[in-house]
């Protein structure tokens, strides 16, 4: 499967804005270079709740557009609140795969599904509009 990277978001503090940056490190067993979560700064970043699922997240822009569409809203790529956005890759698919980005070994874990959080952040829409659609959270497996 190939696809590209069109967007890679952090934020240095949890409820914060996130913002792109034109180029990243990743981290194996940590996440990407200043996010809050990379740092344990994050909404469930405490060493009790760490789990590998949480170092990196990705998502389908085509997910974001068709959500668009389907509710007439203008979601930024950054409003998923997710890492990394890709174009023409099956996030979904890649659950329990190792793949690759660029230079930077990653295993899925399981789908990011929409939270209450992330409703209250952003739209409610986001709980029934991108239910199985809102991305996929993964582990770290070689940083670049």
């Amino acid at each position: 499967m190939t696809g590209s990277v069109i967007g890679v978001f952090i934020c240095d503090e949890p409820g914060g804005h996130m913002y792109a940056l034109d180029e990243a490190e990743v981290v194996a067993g940590k996440g990407i270079v200043g996010d809050r979560y990379f740092f344990s700064n994050g909404k469930k970043s405490k060493a009790i709740d760490y789990k590998p699922d949480r170092e990196i997240t990705l998502v389908e822009a085509e997910q974001i557009e068709s959500f668009n569409d389907a509710y007439d809203m203008r979601l930024a790529l950054s409003d998923t609140r997710r890492n990394v956005v890709t174009r023409g890759t099956d996030l979904n698919s890649l659950v329990g795969v190792e793949f690759q980005v660029g230079g930077v070994r990653l295993r899925g874990h399981r789908l990011c599904e929409p939270c209450k959080y992330l409703a209250d952040m952003v739209a409610r829409e986001i709980l029934p509009g991108l239910v199985h659609k809102a991305g996929l959270r993964a582990q770290i497996l070689e940083g670049g």
